[in-house]
């Protein structure tokens, strides 16, 4: 059976933990092969990280060319004896799916794979342009050797999606309820102030670092970064530890630190975030501070695909099938979408996402049934 619940559970039931494939690409490439796809299956690799395999899948060779994208991978299921139901059963119990993976996307993914079979079916098993399956392995870890290096392969191959959609979980409360159409940027750095070490009885002859430290992680803190744009929230600023590696309670630390993370909007970019950042630790430590601020890789950049045809599809293929009609939204962490909107438009529609993560991670049957009602009515339309 290839409907969104059989090849749910065939994804689940692959303990596809990252980096581990643990099969679940292997049960796409079957049956993507058997409705006619070329499919592809590409690994990358990287100093210091896991080898990554990945599947490229596509049927047709016209435009207009929409692509699924999703991960296979999923974080670490916990405490499997706490799990009602097997973390990697796959049962199905009181109308709902159980297992890692079934909303945080094994379950989207199946989704679209499910849509995209129906619709060829319908359609002489050709699509009237091309479709085609961007899924990787890496995307609930380090990101490095999956979507972005597989969208330059496809790059070079010289092919390219004109649409995307991720069939990340965007859904709030109900599915229907939102469209992710953007990310906020992520930034991370770690504030340093030296100071000298002395014995506390004689601070004179030391110089206390976490007084000043204090003080900066306010003055960051206290100032806003912006006020949100058109389409994004504010950003924001937020210190997640302080740290001074002391362990005596009579000496005065030599240096501390303060690591943090920016959640940014489309007022800035990587280097303007980071100027703005160092103008204002400059200013609040003065002349007497030794301050600095050292800045992490990332590669999580601020997108936002703007309202227009593409999104009206989708809101309508939506809106038919749940009687809602979703915000457009911006909020959230980051998601391999941000790689995505380098090369075409792209928007985040799939489960909803309140137990993704958790023990007994869920979705009702029935919302992926109403899900592949989705993605099929938005091909229907996109190919129209």
């Amino acid at each position: 059976m290839n409907d969104a619940v059989s090849i749910a559970r065939d994804l689940i039931r692959c303990p596809s933990v990252t980096p581990a494939d643990a099969g679940a690409l292997g049960v796409l490439e079957n049956i993507l092969k058997a409705t006619g796809f070329e499919v592809h299956r590409v690994t990358f690799s990287e100093p210091g990280t896991a080898d990554i395999d990945n599947l490229y899948a596509r049927i047709g060779n016209q435009a207009p060319h929409i692509s699924f994208a999703g991960h296979t991978d999923v974080v670490p299921p916990g405490d499997e004896n706490a799990w009602s139901h097997g973390a990697f059963s796959g049962e199905v119990k009181d109308g709902l799916l159980y297992g890692r993976g079934a909303v945080d996307m094994k379950g989207g993914i199946a989704c679209s794979v499910a849509a995209v079979l129906e619709y060829l079916a319908a359609n002489g098993g050709k699509p009237r342009g091309s479709i085609s399956f961007l899924i990787t392995g890496d995307e609930e870890d380090v990101a490095l050797n999956g979507t972005i290096k597989l969208l330059k392969w496809v790059a070079d191959r010289g092919e390219q999606p004109d649409h995307c959609v991720l069939g990340e979980p965007s859904n709030v409360e109900v599915l229907g309820d939102c469209i992710k159409i953007g990310r906020r940027g992520s930034q991370s750095g770690t504030l340093y102030v030296d100071g000298i070490q002395g014995h506390v009885a004689y601070p004179q002859r030391a110089a206390n670092p976490v007084p000043d430290i204090s003080r900066l992680i306010v003055a960051l803190s206290d100032e806003p970064l912006d006020h949100g744009s058109a389409q994004f929230q504010a950003s924001n600023l937020e210190f997640t530890s302080v740290d001074v590696g002391n362990t005596a309670n009579n000496v005065i630390p030599g240096q501390a630190r303060a690591k943090f993370n920016i959640r940014f909007n489309d007022n800035h970019t990587h280097q303007s975030l980071r100027q703005l950042v160092e103008q204002r630790v400059a200013k609040a430590a003065g002349n007497w501070m030794r301050a600095r601020v050292v800045w992490e890789p990332s590669n999580a950049d601020v997108f936002v695909t703007r309202p227009g045809a593409f999104t009206d599809l989708a809101v309508a293929a939506i809106e038919e099938v749940t009687g809602r009609k979703p915000e457009l939204s911006t909020s959230g962490g980051t998601s391999d979408a941000r790689f995505i909107s380098h090369y075409c438009p792209v928007i985040e529609f799939g489960l909803v996402g309140q137990t993704m993560h958790q023990i007994d991670e869920r979705t009702p049957v029935s919302d992926l049934e109403k899900l592949t009602k989705i993605y099929r009515g938005l091909l229907d339309r996109y190919f129209a």
